[in-house]
This record gives C-alpha cells, structure tokens and sequence, in this order.
C-alpha cells in the first residue's frame, strides 16, 4: 500500500486522510514545496509530503541535491518532532497504520462478517452510537451536553479572571503609568481604556474556551469523532450531500481557517468548492464567547441551550445552503465514495488532552496577542479622534468620535434588525476583522472614561496578590461543586457573586432595549445569529481565496453578508408579528 499510493490515488482520484493534526503538517509541508518550482515540477506536493514526513531515504536524498531542498527537509523535522509530541510515537510508523485503517474502513463497508467471536466490544458499543435511526439523537445530545458542561462549569474562573484583569491589573498598569510621569495623559488612555479594556475584555473568556476544547479533545481522543463524521454520513448522502465534506466542518468548530485547509483531502473540485461555501457556517471558537456573552446577557436562565442552538442553527442553515447548491449550481457533479476508520474506543490520556487543548487555546492567545491587540489599539484612535467635539481630543468622548460616525453611517442598515444603535454597528463592522473583536469593541465603548476617578484608595501590591489566590482557590472549589450542576443537581450555595461584568451586561441590555423599542431578547438573539453567519475573519477569507479562488471567495463573502441580514431580519420581525420577546 504505501508504495502504490501515487499510482492508485493518480488513477482512482483519492486522498486518505491522516487526521487532523498530520493533515495540518501535510499542508504546510506542501505550501512550502510549492515555492519551489524545480521541486514541485519533479514531484507531486502531496505525494512528497508524506514521503517526507514517513521519512524516506530514497527521496530524502534526492531532495537534498534540489534548490531549497534543505529549507524543506528542516521544516519536515519541525513537523516530525511537533507530531511526535502530540502522538509521543515516530510518524513514520503511524502513517502506515492511518492507511491499513482506511483499508480496515473499506474493508468493513463493503463485507459482512458471520462468525459472532469477530464482533468486537467497539463493534457492540457502535451498534448503539452508530444506529441508523438513533445516531443523530446521540450526537446532538452529546454537542448539548458539550456546551452545557462548558458553561455551567467555567463561570467561577471566568469570574476570577475578570476580577484579576479589571482591578489588580489594571491598578498596577496605572500605578507604573503614574509613577513614569503619565498620569492623566493619552499614554494612560491608550493602555488602559484600550488595550486592557479590548484584550481583557476577550482574555476573559479563556477559561470557557479551554473548557470547550477540553470537551472536544475527550470526544476526539476517545474516539467518538471519527462514528460523529460516519453518523452524519448518511444525513448527508440522504440530503445530497457528500459524508466526507463533514470532516472539514468538523473541523470548523475549532477555527475556520484550518477548516478550508483541510478540504484538500476532497478529490472532486466541486466537492471541494462546495465545502468550502458551507464550512463558514460552522462556529468556530472565536464565536463561541460572543454566544456564551449575548446568551447570559438576554436569557440567563437558558444560556447553554441557546448556545447549543446556535451551533445546531449553523449546521441546519449549512445543510439548506448545501440542498440549494446541489439543485442548483452543482446539480451535474458526480459522486464518490467515503471510508471513514472506526477506531477502537480507548481512554483518552492527560498529556493528549492538555497537548490538544492548550495548542487550541494557545493559537486564540496569539490572536489576541496580535490582532486583537492591533484592532484595540485602531479603535482607540478612533474614538480618541473628535468629529462632532470642537473642542479637541481633551474634551472628546465616544460619542462625539470617529468611531461613531462611521458607526452610525451603517446604523440603518441594522435597525430593521433590531440593534440599529451606533454601538453593535460599531462591533460588528470591528468583527470582520475576528469575532472576538465584537466583545472588545462592547467592552471598549462601553468602558470608555470608566476608570476615571476610580481607585482612590487602592490595595497594597500584597493585598492583591492575597486577594488573587485567595479567589483564585474559591474558584476551584465552586468549579468542582458546580460539576454536578449539568447533570441537573445543584450543590452550589443559592446567592452567587454577582460578576465583574454587570454593568458591561446591563448597558448592553439598556442598548438593545432602546435600539429594539422594548424587544431586546428579540434583537440579542437576532444579533448572536447574524454573528453566526456572515463572515468568521479576514484569515479565513485569505484562507478561502487560497483554496477556493477569488470568485468563490467573493460569493461567500457576499452570500454570507446579504444572509445574516435575511435571517436576523426574520428572526426580529418575525418575532416581532408573533408577538415575542
């Protein structure tokens, strides 16, 4: 198998999946051949990727006499020593067995064992996860139950975390910033009303996401993913679709740009395509805070039902999308088969959990160390620069801003939507660029001029440091007691803290009351969905463009726009005439 496997894919049109994490390699492996002309015209980029990475001496030897030759072999032992850490085994031995699974895939689609010793326990168990009719059910109650254990569990450390960054932290930052002499000065302004209020605003929200790639890390590992992808299979052959295009939007769950990139394991073109207009419907975890935010903001009492909807929302509105193109655009392309590996059921282990989950949440600290900190620093400029304020940027304030001029010039646009105020305008336009800019660009206007007048009588240095392990300990133990609160037993005491983040979720409240004329879990929920769907972030577009093409690119971004404005206009007025919210 592995010598053939140039010759048979060139002839059949396949590509076996190695999995998300080789197929991550893989593909930086091949952008990186791709650079180099006299090695991509020698070689298949694909093909050359594997061999290098199951490290063959044969074609490493020949890599070594072609320009860039040792620019590629280098990155490959960066990728070899990065699997080989997540696997903790030599790559080159688990390819092969990635590809005898696809064997043992085929194998099993296609023969019908008799003798009963055959049947494994996985085979019993998957009698059950994998059931024609009660399948789906299982997957759907195991997403819910997924989003519910995320945000019930997580909101002790999501309180400590925001306790830490809004008061020591910030005392701190002003302290030194007074001490060098620029207190009271724009410096002042420039670190604390943005860049602490934009990234802090999104930093708090990490504990959730560890907690939800820590839940999808257990599904992963354990080998559950793998029958999600076979269930889901036979949904989507039933509407259309192709099984294997729910492999990329899987994938999207955690981050769409490395979704698009890993529909280069579809053979077909249009397959290809196709996928790649539906991945963005997926939510990826840069969304996720904005749901958990918006969802304790207008329901509290239902907050990880809602999420849950809007994750199963996305999938809906993906596989409508899929029905339409499939009628319609690629009414003519032509089928081909999905093999999928059933891995046996194993426990995952705590060093690949705390690997998967932290390499995920890392990638989101890094987000938030560039591009957040980027757009919170531009969203400064902006409302620090006066328009309607003659008086200079002294006496300026957010209203009076650039911010809000543009804001407002787009404002109509999303009134019939119920959130036409300047505000959600303002974060929405700020979360083309990533969605977690959506919640900094709240927490930036909304805590604009805030800390003015605000630590009179501040804390010795001691004193915080007291207060954050003193706290950081409660959160631990509440975390613990509220475990029990997903399966429906409530053992944590009735009168909760109330959190840090009030009076940024009360004036949220008050503006979407306003703007929706006394509807505003109407228009919350109008704005979660148009979070949903239009488009994740500029990367993904970047993304998008290199796997799909320009056109394709600008269809999706303008297909996605013109339907989140569709829907949440639905959603609003249909509320609206049924007489809810």
């Amino acid at each position: 198998m592995k010598s053939h496997e140039h010759a048979y894919s060139r002839r059949h049109g396949f590509t076996i999946d190695y999995g998300r994490e080789i197929e991550e390699e893989i593909v930086l492996i091949e952008q990186t051949l791709d650079q180099h002309a006299e090695i991509s015209s020698k070689f298949p980029s694909r093909w050359l990727a594997i061999k290098l990475l199951e490290r063959d001496p044969d074609i490493q030897n020949k890599l070594t006499a072609l320009p860039g030759g040792k620019e590629v072999l280098d990155l490959c032992n960066q990728s070899l020593d990065h699997l080989r850490s997540i696997f903790g085994e030599d790559i080159d031995t688990l390819m092969p067995d990635r590809r005898y699974g696809w064997i043992n895939g085929l194998v099993r689609e296609t023969t019908e064992h008799t003798r009963k010793n055959l049947i494994t326990r996985s085979d019993r168990v998957d009698r059950i996860m994998t059931h024609r009719f009660w399948g789906i059910p299982i997957f759907l109650v195991m997403m819910w139950f997924v989003f519910k254990f995320t945000t019930d569990v997580t909101d002790p450390f999501f309180q400590w975390i925001e306790f830490v960054i809004n008061e020591p932290f910030t005392r701190w930052v002003q302290a030194i910033i007074t001490l060098l002499g620029g207190s009271g000065t724009w410096v002042e302004s420039l670190v604390i009303d943005g860049l602490i209020a934009g990234v802090g605003g999104v930093l708090v929200f990490i504990p959730v996401l560890m907690f939800l790639y820590l839940a999808l890390a257990i599904l992963e590992d354990s080998g559950y993913m793998a029958r999600a992808a076979f269930v889901m299979d036979r949904l989507m052959h039933a509407l259309g679709l192709h099984g294997k295009s729910f492999v990329p939007m899987v994938v999207g769950f955690g981050c769409t740009v490395s979704a698009f990139y890993a529909t280069r394991t579809l053979e077909n073109p249009k397959d290809k395509i196709l996928t790649g207009l539906l991945v963005p419907f997926m939510s990826c975890g840069a969304r996720f805070p904005v749901y958990v935010l918006f969802s304790s903001i207008f329901f509290p009492e239902h907050t990880s039902l809602v999420v849950f909807g809007m994750y199963a929302l996305g999938i809906a509105i993906a596989i409508a999308i899929g029905l339409l193109l499939k009628t319609t655009v690629f009414q003519k392309k032509e089928g081909s088969p999905f093999v999928i590996e059933l891995p046996p059921y194993r426990m995952p282990t705590l060093k690949s959990l705390w690997f998967h989950m932290w390499e995920r949440t890392s990638a989101f600290l890094r987000h938030a160390a560039s591009l957040i900190l980027i757009a919170s620093l531009v969203l400064w400029i902006l409302q620090t620069i006066p328009v309607k304020n003659k008086d200079g940027i002294a006496k300026n304030t957010v209203e009076t801003s650039a911010f809000t001029s543009i804001s407002s010039l787009a404002a109509p646009v999303f009134r019939p939507l119920g959130f036409g105020s300047w505000e959600a305008s303002g974060a929405l336009i700020a979360g083309l660029a990533a969605k977690e800019v959506v919640i900094s660009t709240f927490s930036q206007v909304y805590g604009f001029d805030s800390l003015e007048g605000e630590f009179e009588q501040p804390p010795t240095f001691v004193e915080d440091l007291g207060q954050i392990i003193l706290r950081f300990g409660q959160a631990s133990i509440d975390t613990i007691r509220s475990i029990p609160i997903v399966i429906g037993i409530n053992l944590l005491p009735e009168e909760a803290e109330e959190p840090q983040s009030a009076n940024l979720m009360s004036t949220i409240h008050q503006e979407f009351d306003q703007a929706s004329h006394g509807h505003p879990d109407l228009a919350g929920l109008a704005f979660m969905v148009f979070v949903l769907i239009y488009t994740p972030c500029m990367a993904s577009l970047a993304a998008e463009k290199q796997e799909l093409g320009t056109r394709w690119m600008w269809v999706s971004l303008i297909g996605q726009l013109i339907l989140a404005w569709i829907v949440s206009f639905i959603i609003f007025q249909g509320g609206l005439l049924l007489g809810l919210g």
